[in-house]
């Protein structure tokens, strides 16, 4: 009997106007995505008589930038936020790793409960907990102080984190630590070792979760920083336009100055989400 030979299944190709409609729906789904940091940009570039103009920029001019690096407080607000955030995401990454890698491979009586705990804290809006935070900030005497802001990106930002990092554990092979303790390292030596490098695009999106947390949040450094030199640069944002005032200019200027970092770590982090880190990693 002769062998019997099939056709290749062709895929199933799409007609002239439903590429179209795709590619126009992708093309307006891109403009409105682009179109408020690029509005952003080109009134920060615009002059203060012309900031409410829809025309695009005739006369472009740094004159914002210069007002708002050279007549207010932007740097301080910079330096502070820097401090604050650099902390924190240490701090957070830190914490979430060794919190999601002792719940990934250790089983501990009250784990679930603590699992639930993580979940359960993610339920509440900013609303509800600013007013019991800033009693404990007041009552501990850390109001105007960096440490509020630090304790409190933490307590929002690793409960997340740890359940992310708890997942991401999860897919790496137990045998990685079963190695480990056979060549003699302690369980921290052997997470440090051989999973830390392992993990880094959990680690990486952790850092960038944590950085975004602490860079743009405004609702806790307002209630707990006062004065314009202990504000952050989301806080001092709201400095340019008010109820009293408003320099759309200076602001849209700070803001993408403020968009920069924010900017950069993205790109960092987004160059070290790759997969198949854990290939071959396992001693056979």
């Amino acid at each position: 009997m002769a062998a019997r030979t099939t056709r290749p299944r062709q895929r199933d190709q799409r007609s002239p106007l439903a590429s179209v409609g795709l590619h126009l729906t992708l093309l307006i789904a891109s403009a409105v995505a682009v179109f408020p940091p690029l509005w952003l940009l080109v009134t920060s570039l615009k002059p203060k008589s012309e900031s409410f103009s829809t025309d695009v920029v005739k006369n472009p001019t740094l004159e914002n930038y210069d007002h708002v690096l050279n007549d207010t407080e932007f740097l301080t607000w910079f330096g502070n936020s820097l401090f604050v955030v650099a902390i924190t995401t240490v701090l957070g990454v830190f914490v979430a790793a060794t919190t999601g890698y002792a719940v990934s491979r250790f089983r501990f009586p009250g784990m679930r409960p603590l699992m639930w705990l993580l979940l359960l804290t993610q339920m509440f809006p900013v609303a509800i907990l600013i007013v019991p935070l800033y009693n404990i900030m007041s009552t501990l005497g850390w109001l105007n102080q960096p440490i509020s802001l630090i304790v409190t990106y933490l307590t929002v930002a690793v409960p997340f984190c740890a359940w992310m990092m708890k997942g991401f554990f999860d897919t790496i092979p137990v045998e990685i630590d079963e190695s480990g303790r056979v060549d003699g390292l302690n369980p921290f030596g052997t997470f440090w070792r051989l999973i830390v490098p392992l993990a880094r695009p959990g680690l990486a999106v952790t850092a960038f979760y944590t950085f975004i947390t602490a860079w743009a949040e405004v609702a806790y450094a307002s209630a707990f920083m006062t004065g314009e030199e202990n504000l952050t640069l989301a806080a001092g944002l709201q400095t340019f336009v008010n109820q009293y005032s408003s320099d759309w200019g200076a602001m849209t200027a700070a803001a993408v100055m403020i968009a920069i970092p924010a900017a950069l770590v993205f790109s960092w982090a987004q160059r070290h989400l790759v997969a198949g880190l854990t290939a071959g990693a396992t001693k056979s």
